[in-house]
């Protein structure tokens, strides 16, 4: 394909949407208003609700929010360019006859569609261990899994999160507010060893468990327990410690959700394969999200799955588009009203300058990875402010010389030293520990 192809010239008739969450919603409410939008668009949703802001699930079940918080604006029913908008809750897609551009759904509905989009998401993995389908097991991706968990929570007791990530520990949270007794069980040696180094991770597990969370790490899980009756009653992991438990939570990652694309005959690997356009091997058929797979890649964060948004939104109205690209993305997370902002790799290498801050009166710690003159990398934990300037220079690639020595202190005084002083190479390493 040319890098600036578009879409047939021709408006689309028909478009149907299999999925109605976040990425599903944008792209109906961007594509809607474009002049080239499709005469028709039908959103099919599994869940019984209209759309919501899965990122705010946490804060819900912590009871910081209520359910209007969550909603998405509601699509009308005829956009501003004459698209008519139509969304069928609570209806599964069972089959897509490829064929004859046709679906069936649960309802025994059948819908001819000229271009159909996969945006069917993700669910949670699932550990292979005995136990996994017991009563009382959760996981946390939707809002009947936060339901299911405030139920739980309302009747108090025990409660074990397997996965020491951000979902694992914010459901931690919420059911700790909630009044429940939490553990988390992380496998590695620290909380968020995917966005965090050793100092931040042991920091935000100071912090956790303080308020009351417990927190066991290099934990392997080896069995859910049941109780006889088909429910869970304990956690077992492999070195022999039992954890006694009425509910238990598995946050230890995503699995995308491909059975529809694959069922179909689609080309699927971990995901369902797309390329640059959001294209999957039947050209009628695109796929969006964290169902989808880009070359190596998947997607759980909302900064790329936006950018697929906008270029398949283009793509279908007939618009140019230089189409989608894995780019660096940066991790901005608030943990429980502690803010932490990453990019870049976690570990530091021989190559790099290491240059740390840590003011542990305030709560704040920043870690930054320089080659050279250039910034590679960046851990902030409490105050994270300076975090997107930091990506954004590093992203630019800007050699810093010896203004790196105040990449700690923030953009006003690098850029004093930056006007001042020309560009050095120096590659003594900088530590400032407040006092």
């Amino acid at each position: 394909m040319r890098p600036d192809a578009t879409s047939d010239s021709a408006a689309i008739d028909h478009l149907v949407i299999i999925g109605n969450g976040m990425a599903a919603h944008r792209l109906a409410m961007t594509l809607s208003d474009k002049p080239g939008a499709p005469r028709r668009i039908t959103l099919i949703g599994e869940e019984p609700g209209a759309a919501y802001n899965r990122i705010l699930l946490s804060p819900w079940l912590a009871g910081e929010m209520n359910d209007e918080a969550l909603a998405l604006p509601a699509h009308p029913s005829r956009s501003t360019t004459g698209t008519s908008l139509v969304t069928r809750l609570g209806e599964r897609v069972t089959a897509i006859d490829r064929d004859a551009r046709r679906i069936t759904t649960s309802r025994g509905a059948t819908l001819d569609y000229e271009r159909l989009v996969l945006a069917t998401g993700s669910s949670s993995a699932l550990p292979s261990v005995p136990g996994v389908q017991l009563d009382g097991v959760h996981g946390f991706r939707d809002m009947a899994d936060a339901e299911s968990l405030a139920r739980a929570a309302a009747q108090g007791g025990r409660a074990v999160v397997i996965g020491g990530g951000l979902l694992g520990l914010e459901a931690a949270e919420g059911l700790r507010k909630r009044g429940m007794q939490v553990r988390v069980i992380q496998r590695s040696s620290r909380l968020m060893n995917r966005q965090l180094d050793a100092t931040a991770a042991g920091l935000l597990q100071d912090e956790l468990e303080a308020r009351g969370l417990a927190v066991i790490t290099d934990a392997q899980l080896s069995e859910l327990e049941d109780n006889g009756q088909g429910r869970i009653q304990a956690v077992q992991l492999s070195d022999g410690t039992r954890l006694p438990a009425e509910h238990v939570v598995l946050a230890i990652g995503i699995a995308p959700n491909v059975e529809p694309g694959r069922s179909a005959g689609l080309a699927c690997d971990r995901a369902i394969r797309v390329d640059e356009y959001l294209t999957t091997s039947d050209p009628a058929i695109h796929a969006l999200g964290e169902c989808c797979q880009f070359g190596s890649s998947t997607y759980g964060l909302v900064e790329p799955i936006w950018q697929q948004v906008e270029v398949l939104a283009a793509r279908l109205a007939g618009e140019p588009t230089t189409g989608f690209r894995d780019r660096p993305s940066a991790t901005k997370l608030k943990i429980s009203g502690v803010s932490l902002y990453a990019f870049g790799p976690i570990e530091a290498g021989p190559e790099h300058d290491v240059l740390t801050y840590h003011d542990p009166e305030q709560g704040e710690y920043r870690r930054l990875l320089m080659l050279g003159g250039r910034l590679d990398a960046a851990v902030l934990y409490g105050d994270t402010a300076m975090g997107p300037w930091l990506f954004a220079r590093s992203q630019d690639a800007t050699d810093f010389g010896e203004a790196r020595r105040a990449l700690l202190l923030g953009p006003a005084d690098t850029q004093t030293l930056l006007d001042d002083a020309p560009a050095t190479s120096d590659t003594d390493a900088f530590d400032q520990e407040a006092a």
